[in-house]
C-alpha cells in the first residue's frame, strides 16, 4: 500500500501521520517536547530532543499501519522562525531560539535605523519582528560572541530534521521568508541585506527550495533509527502555517483558515506578494503552493492561553472532572457553555508572552478587563475563548481591507475540536466556520507535499483537492454576532490604552528580577 509520511515539529510535541493517496489515516504518532524559558521573554528548545521525538513518533506511526504499507515519500512541517546553529562540522552549538522568543527588540530597532523601513519592506514584504533571524543573529553577535563567531550554518527547526534524515542542508521558501534576509516577491535571498548587516552569506544554502521539491533521500542511518526503508525521497516541506493551509485546502483564492494551536493564525491564499505597509505584522510569505503567496496574521497566545487557565486553575488531580471521566478541557468547555455570550462584559486580552498581529509588541501581557463580583469560573473560561477569537478577528479585518473573501473559514486545531469554540468563531467573525476530514493539519500537509514530490499527484492543488473534504459547517447566529461586534469594539480599545503602560511595566519587571 503506497503511503506518505508527514512529520510536524511543533512547540509542544512532534506529531507524525502516514496517509494513503486517498487521505486515509493509516498510522499516527506523537511525542512531547520540553520548553525552556530561562528569562522573561526568552524561549528555547533543544534540537537533539526534536530528533529523538521524531524517531519515536515515526516508529509509533509506522507500527500502527496495516501490513504491506510502504512509505514512498516524506515531508516535514515545523514551527517557524526558530534558529538552529551548526558549526563547521554540522554539530549543534547551542539551544534553538524559537518563534515565541522576544529578546531581540533592541536589535530590531537597530536594523530599522540602519536600513530604513521602506527598503526593508520593498525587499522582504514584511515589517521586522523580534522573531526573525536577522535580529536574533545580531543579538547573538552582541551577547554571545563566542557562539556567533563559530556559526557555519543556520537552519530552521524542520530543516534540521531534514538534515538528520538526508545529510542535505536545505531551507525552503516558506521558512526563508522569516529570516528578514529574503526577497519574498522574487522567492530568493536578498544578498545585499546580509552584507549591510554584516551577516555572512555562507550561513544559508545558496538557493531556497520549493516545498514539494525532493531535496534528498533517507539515509541508511536515519532509516534504521526511524524504522523505515532507506532511500525514501524527502521533500523541502514548509512552515507549519503553510503545511496546515495545504491540508485545509487553502490552495486557491476564496478559502481562508483559522487555526487555534499553541498560537493562533488566520491564513489566506494570494496570487501575488502583498506588502502591508502598516506596522501591524500582517505577514506576507511564500506559500507551499509554487508560484503563490499568502497573507496571514498570528496571535501568540491562543491555545496556550486556554492551556494556562487549565494549568493554573483546573490542575487538581482527582478533581470532579477526573471522577466523571472527563478531561480538564471538557470540563472547562462545559463551564464556558454556562456563561452568556460576551460574559456580561468580561473581556480577555490573550497577550500572555507578547503579541504579534496587529500589535507586534514583545511587552504586551494578558489582561482580564471588566471583571466584577458577578463573574465566576464560567465567565473566565468563556472569556478566554472569546478573547482568542477577538484576536483572530483582528487579522480577518486586515484581510477584508485587501478584498479577501472571508465568508468561508476552515477551522483547525483546538478551536475545531470544540463545538463551542467553533460557534464563538462563527459569531465573532460573522462567517461560516467549516471543519474538514483532516485533523492533524501540519503533518498531513507535509504528507500531501511528499505525495507530490514522489509523483503521486502533479501539483499541490490537485493533491489537496483529492484528499481534503469539508465535513461540517457552523453558521453565525445573528443576535450573537451583533453582541460580539459590540464587545469587539471594547477589545480593540484596550491595547492602545495600555501600550505605554506595558512598556514601562516591562522595565520595572526587568529591574526586579
Amino acid at each position: 500500500m503506497e503511503a506518505f509520511l508527514g512529520i510536524d515539529l511543533g512547540t509542544s510535541a512532534v506529531k507524525t501521520v502516514i496517509l494513503d493517496k486517498a487521505g486515509h489515516m493509516l498510522g499516527e504518532g506523537s511525542h512531547d517536547l520540553s520548553l525552556s524559558m530561562p528569562r522573561p521573554g526568552f524561549a528555547e528548545q533543544n534540537p537533539e530532543e526534536w530528533w529523538q521525538a521524531t524517531v519515536l513518533a515515526t516508529r509509533q506511526a509506522a507500527a500502527a499501519c496495516p501490513p504491506g504499507t510502504a512509505v514512498r515519500g516524506i515531508g516535514v512541517s515545523g514551527q517557524m522562525l526558530g534558529s538552529v546553529l551548526l558549526d563547521g562540522n554540522n554539530r549543534l552549538m547551542d539551544s534553538s531560539i524559537i518563534w515565541m522568543d522576544q529578546r531581540s527588540s533592541e536589535e530590531v530597532e537597530e536594523i530599522v535605523e540602519k536600513l530604513g523601513m521602506d527598503p526593508i519592506l520593498d525587499a522582504t514584504a514584511n515589517y521586522p519582528l523580534v522573531s526573525y533571524w536577522a535580529p536574533k543573529l545580531l543579538w547573538l553577535r552582541k551577547h554571545k560572541p563566542e557562539v556567533y563567531s563559530r556559526i557555519h550554518t543556520v537552519l530552521f527547526p524542520k530543516d534540521y530534521l531534514k538534515y538528520r534524515m538526508t545529510g542535505a542542508v536545505d531551507i525552503d521558501v516558506t521558512d526563508a521568508t522569516g529570516t528578514m534576509l529574503f526577497n519574498t516577491g522574487k522567492r530568493q535571498w536578498e544578498w545585499p541585506l546580509f552584507d549591510l548587516l554584516g551577516i555572512p552569506r555562507s550561513i544559508v544554502p545558496q538557493k531556497a527550495s520549493e516545498s514539494a521539491d525532493v531535496i534528498g533521500a533517507l539515509s541508511a542511518k536515519a532509516a534504521d533509527e526511524m524504522g523505515l526503508a532507506a532511500g525514501i525521497p524527502v521533500v523541502g516541506g514548509g512552515g507549519d502555517q503553510m503545511c496546515g493551509a495545504v491540508a485545509l485546502g487553502v490552495v486557491r483564492p476564496g478559502v481562508v483558515s483559522s487555526i487555534i494551536g499553541t498560537s493562533g493564525t488566520v491564513f489566506s491564499y494570494s496570487e501575488s506578494c502583498i506588502t502591508d505597509r502598516q506596522p501591524r505584522a500582517a505577514l506576507s510569505y511564500c506559500h507551499s503552493v509554487p508560484g503563490s503567496w499568502c497573507v496571514f496574521g498570528c496571535t501568540l497566545g491562543a491555545g496556550s492561553s486556554y492551556q494556562w487557565l487549565r494549568n493554573t486553575v483546573f490542575n487538581d488531580p482527582g478533581a470532579q472532572w477526573d471522577r466523571k471521566g472527563m478531561s480538564a478541557y471538557e470540563y472547562m468547555n462545559g463551564r464556558a457553555e454556562e456563561a452568556v455570550p460576551g460574559c456580561e462584559g468580561l473581556v480577555f486580552l490573550p497577550y500572555m508572552n507578547g503579541e504579534r498581529t496587529p500589535y507586534p509588541d514583545p511587552f504586551a501581557r494578558g489582561v482580564f478587563f471588566g471583571l466584577s463580583a458577578r463573574h465566576g469560573l464560567n465567565e473566565i473560561c468563556r472569556s478566554v475563548m472569546e478573547g482568542v477569537a477577538y484576536s483572530l478577528r483582528d487579522t480577518i479585518e486586515i484581510l477584508r481591507e485587501y478584498g479577501v473573501r472571508t465568508h468561508e473559514i476552515r477551522a483547525s486545531g483546538g478551536g475545531a475540536r470544540s463545538k463551542l469554540w467553533l460557534q464563538i468563531q462563527a459569531d465573532v467573525f460573522d462567517a461560516d466556520i467549516c471543519t474538514t476530514n483532516i485533523t492533524e493539519t501540519p503533518s498531513a500537509g507535509a504528507a500531501i507535499l511528499a505525495s507530490v514530490g514522489a509523483g503521486a499527484f502533479e501539483s499541490v492543488a490537485r493533491a489537496a483537492d483529492a484528499i481534503v473534504k469539508v465535513v461540517s459547517t457552523t453558521k453565525p447566529m445573528a443576535e450573537q454576532t451583533k453582541r460580539y461586534a459590540d464587545y469587539y469594539e471594547t477589545y480593540r480599545a484596550l491595547y492602545p490604552a495600555l501600550k505605554d503602560v506595558y512598556a514601562g511595566h516591562a522595565r520595572k519587571v526587568e529591574r526586579w528580577i
